[in-house]
């Protein structure tokens, strides 16, 4: 099937059209037309959002109100998640698919999604977001990460059920705080990258350690990283410390992430440092920003639009200019897609035809007022609005 979309505007403002034909974009630029072609009325065209970062089966989406809880250390807050998780009886993909109806509304039609591992749950997480993933098949793409949130060697068994989940189908393995949850950072980070490389998976590695101790885990991380063979399949979330440290150091360690293609993931937090994003984007790392969690245990905020988690990235640095507008955007599209391996992404020839119309004036402007009433294109076909 082919469908024709003209009346658009490109990022430079230029009206344009996009030819799309079995679910792939087949031309795009200036006098694309067709005599059945859907006028767009000159919204902004772009690449289809990109969630880098999510906790799918931990959210409360559609669920009575659940206020956070402020606690002094994460371990207080990982304990609160399980005493609240435990007490819902709505199984996590019903949740899950609440919240991935709001994602595909404001534009997002792929999602790397963390999904707890631990002994005293098994696998059930890991079953549940295998049959959302199948379930949503058609209209979101789903990247799944073995989270061991308690802790991999910290907590016996949970070793033997991450190589489980990736049997099972799940594509990353994933780390936590190698040295502040585990206390053991080598023998974290020693199995983490052993059981990539067995199963040919990447890996995601949550790192909330702050400062010195942080920065010397990124660095280590890198050497496993080097030594594994797996440039380019390797993420670190969050990563606090790189905000915290100095200046040749952080541009010492951002060259060597960018030669070995490890990205980084922020959610822009207000209370934290956090990774400075302009600077490791120009040494060359691929930066994206994600929600993490979403109306959850930790905390209601989050809706699930990445146009709104683009902003708050702008927010954080206090970027004004069109350039830092674009950058910011590139967070939550083309970084983010690069981040989690999407090679078929864009809009360009060839690329799947996967994008988002709307009605803004440009980036600056949509970003700024993100505006609702989205339309939403998946592999060539209105989904949304």
């Amino acid at each position: 099937m082919t469908t024709t979309y003209t009346n658009l505007r490109d990022m430079d403002g230029q009206s344009i059209g996009i030819r799309c034909s079995s679910g792939v974009i087949e031309a795009i630029g200036a006098g694309i037309t067709a005599p059945d072609a859907v006028d767009c009325e000159g919204r902004l065209v772009l690449p289809a959002f990109v969630e880098p970062h999510v906790h799918l089966d931990k959210t409360l989406w559609g669920e009575g109100w659940q206020p956070g809880q402020r606690a002094a250390r994460l371990r207080d807050y990982i304990d609160n998640e399980r005493r609240v998780l435990t007490a819902n009886p709505t199984p996590p993909e019903e949740r899950a698919s609440r919240l991935l109806s709001e994602m595909l509304r404001y534009g997002t039609t792929a999602v790397r999604s963390h999904i707890d591992v631990a002994p005293d749950m098994g696998l059930s997480h890991v079953e549940a977001m295998l049959r959302l993933r199948e379930s949503w098949r058609d209209k979101v793409d789903l990247q799944f990460v073995a989270f061991p949130q308690q802790g991999l060697l910290c907590r016996p068994g949970t070793t033997e059920l991450i190589r489980q989940a990736i049997d099972m189908g799940v594509e990353t393995v994933g780390g936590l705080d190698p040295a502040g949850i585990d206390g053991d950072p080598d023998g974290q980070l020693r199995f983490v990258f052993d059981l990539a490389v067995e199963k040919g998976a990447g890996v995601d590695i949550h790192l909330h350690d702050k400062g010195e101790l942080g920065a010397w885990q990124i660095e280590r991380i890198a050497d496993y990283t080097e030594a594994s063979g797996l440039a380019g399949k390797v993420m670190v979330s969050h990563a606090y410390c790189l905000g915290m440290i100095a200046p040749a150091k952080l541009e010492r360690i951002g060259r060597r992430l960018a030669d070995l293609r490890i990205s980084l993931m922020t959610s822009a937090p207000a209370d934290v440092a956090v990774p400075p994003v302009e600077q490791l984007t120009e040494l060359g790392v691929t930066l994206c920003c994600g929600s993490d969690g979403i109306r959850d245990a930790w905390s209601p905020l989050g809706n699930g639009d990445m146009l709104e988690r683009a902003f708050l990235t702008a927010y954080r640095f206090d970027w004004n200019t069109d350039a830092d507008f674009r950058r910011a955007l590139g967070c939550a599209t083309d970084g983010a897609a690069k981040a989690i391996g999407l090679a078929d992404y864009g809009l360009r020839a060839g690329a799947r035809a996967d994008f988002v119309m709307i009605e803004a004036l440009n980036v600056g402007d949509a970003l700024c007022r993100r505006p609702a009433g989205r339309r939403v294109v998946r592999r060539g076909a209105v989904v949304c609005g």
